[in-house]
């Protein structure tokens, strides 16, 4: 199997009890657990091992989920943890364009009388508005909307 050749698992004793408990114990998400198997199922120090069908059989995952976690492994330098747990976001999320001082300036011109030709505000409305203050970031109506129901804030 050309995958195992180029990217050995070699597990030590102390790395093959802690998979075995993950595996076992049943408290930690069933991906990690299935990545754990086949980190068992592909380790080498234990002896030759089975043909990549016959381990993905065994296991129950498909022969690319097998050449993932062992690529993996190789990538995180051997660290089981690394390897099973989930991947840690490379960015962190983008924030809300919406801070305090934004929710109160949408509040007060929704509480403001409409313009106008107008006999209420409306999302949209609000949203024409808010793109012609300078100080407030453009907003969609939909997160407008967002805004104002979080606040209990109805439109009349």
């Amino acid at each position: 199997m050309p995958s195992q050749k180029k990217r050995p698992v070699r597990l030590t004793a102390r790395d093959r009890d802690d998979l075995l408990r993950v595996t076992t114990t049943g408290v930690h998400p069933a991906s990690m657990i299935m990545r754990a198997r086949v980190l068992l199922a592909l380790d080498t120090s234990a002896g030759e091992v089975d043909a990549k069908e016959a381990i993905a059989a065994q296991v129950g995952v498909s022969g690319e989920t097998l050449r993932l976690v062992a690529k993996r492994f190789a990538e995180t330098g051997g660290d089981i943890w690394a390897t099973i747990e989930r991947k840690q976001r490379e960015h962190p999320p983008v924030p809300s364009p919406v801070t305090g001082e934004v929710e109160a300036r949408l509040i007060a011109l929704a509480c403001s009388a409409p313009p106008a030709g107008h006999a209420r505000w409306s999302l949209r409305l609000l949203e024409k508005h808010v793109a012609l203050i300078e100080d407030i970031p453009d907003l969609d109506h939909s997160t407008i909307g967002r805004v104002l129901k979080k606040r209990n804030f109805v439109l009349i």
